[in-house]
């Protein structure tokens, strides 16, 4: 059974950073691409960050690119989302995701596993 489990949300001041992780297990973690999605209130879930199954390829959403940096570990089945310069509008509950294959993707449609979510409150 695959899983994955989201953690190091939080409450930040804006400007401030945070970094969340997700642990993934179940599945060979190395060979599948990894994203990161959020869903602020009364909004749909939106792209954040993408990463290839080697960490080579990574997609941002323009709204974050220059301040979010997404990485993994394979070696700890592990999946990263470092944000700096966090603003208020950056608000939300953020989920990590397996893609389907070795490459990640803006697309939801693309990610078959899903985390539970991790709250990420930043105050102005």
């Amino acid at each position: 059974q695959v899983q994955l489990v989201e953690s190091g949300g939080g409450l930040v001041q804006a400007g401030g950073s945070l970094r969340l992780s997700c642990a993934v297990s179940g599945r060979i973690f190395s060979s599948y691409g990894m994203g990161w999605f959020r869903q602020a209130p009364g909004k749909e879930r939106e792209f954040v960050a993408s990463i290839s199954h080697s960490g080579d390829d990574k997609y941002y959403a323009d709204s974050v690119k220059g301040r979010f940096t997404i990485s993994r570990d394979n070696a700890k089945n592990t999946v990263y989302l470092q944000m700096n310069s966090l603003k208020s509008e950056d608000t939300a509950v953020y989920y990590c995701a397996t893609s389907r294959g070795r490459f990640g993707s803006r697309w939801e449609a693309e990610y078959n596993y899903w985390g539970q979510g991790t709250q990420v409150t930043v105050s102005s």
